[in-house]
């Protein structure tokens, strides 16, 4: 069955979305700044490489390590591969790393070695999600299949009802899917579809792309380990700490941004019509965490200023923390929401809520 085609409205008689881009766009015309990222982004791109690639290198020329080092090592490149994937990467694949293409194409290639694939992520996340942001059916992001239930449009199933105690433990295994089957499964959807963001890719070479992409992967977290001594077993474990690790930090900030009491998950009509328009969408379907927690804002690349993001996503997140109070004053001026939570740990705590209500068997009325 054809997939429904989603039509936001295009009326805004208060011209919100207007009003918001001319003052952010003043922002930084009036302070002569680019968009882009500067060396502070930069920085961070040293610093999170360093933590994904550091202790590999250690681990692979150094004997005799401590197994509760090693241990220690693995956890810490996972920390590495959600730095890079949330500083690096992200901004990278939206075009806004750097306002050079070679270099956003460059730093945006770093996906491969993350265990992902640079087309599947684009068409995933910069068209679908932040598209059609917490719709049921098209939000891939809010689609875990039958084991959780993110919406409440979703089918309830009584395993539902125990959500609030494994979910957490299974958003540990993110990266270890896009490693093993998710890539697979979306590029053949994707292509099939006929979904991109730009150009559509010649599906030989995309094919051809994730393939030579899965080899140079596992040859970096797999095989050179073997090659250089390490048993199976060591490498099996060390690469599900280093999975498990990054897999529970991008799930949980993913999580916090959208699956939360404060932010809705509306469905079109029967011809497809959305009551708002797209920008006015974001606002309703997203939500901050920790705005005045410099390590949180440091570390999830700007992620925890989804509101932000979501209504810029082609500004760098090193900028975020500076448009912020214009997106919040005029979001209030018009009377529409700003959603966001003072801690880290408050927005976890209601995304526990969540899923205890979303876990409950829906009322027939």
């Amino acid at each position: 069955m054809a997939q429904q085609t989603v039509k936001f409205s295009r009326t805004d008689s208060a011209k919100f979305f207007r009003t918001l881009n001319k003052r952010v766009n003043s922002y930084f015309k009036d302070n002569n700044i680019k968009k882009t990222g500067n060396w502070k982004l930069y920085t961070k791109a040293i610093i999170m490489f360093t933590l994904l690639l550091g202790p590999l290198v250690v681990l692979l020329t150094v004997d005799n390590i401590p197994v509760w080092l090693q241990i220690i090592s693995m956890m810490i490149i996972g920390v590495g591969m959600a730095g890079v994937g949330m500083n690096v990467m992200h901004d990278a694949n939206h075009g806004s790393f750097s306002s050079k293409e070679w270099v956003n194409k460059l730093m945006g290639s770093s996906i491969h070695i993350l265990a992902g694939n640079d087309y599947n992520w684009k068409v995933q996340h910069n068209v679908l999600h932040h598209t059609y942001t917490n719709i049921q059916g098209h939000d891939e992001d809010i689609d875990a299949g039958r084991i959780i239930r993110f919406s409440k449009h979703a089918k309830w199933l009584k395993i539902h009802k125990y959500q609030k105690y494994y979910a957490f433990l299974l958003y540990g295994l993110l990266t270890v899917n896009w490693a093993i089957t998710t890539d697979f499964k979306q590029t053949y959807q994707y292509l099939k579809r006929k979904l991109s963001y730009g150009e559509f890719p010649n599906p030989a070479t995309q094919w051809t792309k994730l393939i030579i992409g899965k080899i140079l992967y596992y040859s970096i977290w797999v095989v050179l380990p073997l090659v250089l001594g390490y048993a199976w077993w060591q490498v099996l474990i060390g690469f599900l700490i280093m999975h498990y690790t990054a897999g529970m930090i991008l799930s949980v900030v993913f999580q916090l941004a959208h699956v939360m009491p404060n932010t809705e998950m509306p469905i079109p009509d029967e011809n497809g019509n959305m009551k708002n328009t797209w920008a006015i969408h974001q606002l309703f379907t997203t939500s901050n965490f920790s705005p005045k927690s410099w390590i949180v804002e440091f570390y999830t690349g700007g992620l925890n200023r989804q509101v932000e993001h979501h209504l810029f996503s082609n500004i760098s997140h090193v900028h975020y923390k500076n448009i912020a109070d214009i997106v919040r004053e005029t979001a209030h001026e018009f009377s529409l929401p700003y959603n966001e939570y003072n801690s880290i740990w408050t927005a976890i705590s209601e995304h526990y809520q969540q899923l205890k209500e979303l876990g409950r068997k829906p009322s027939m009325a």
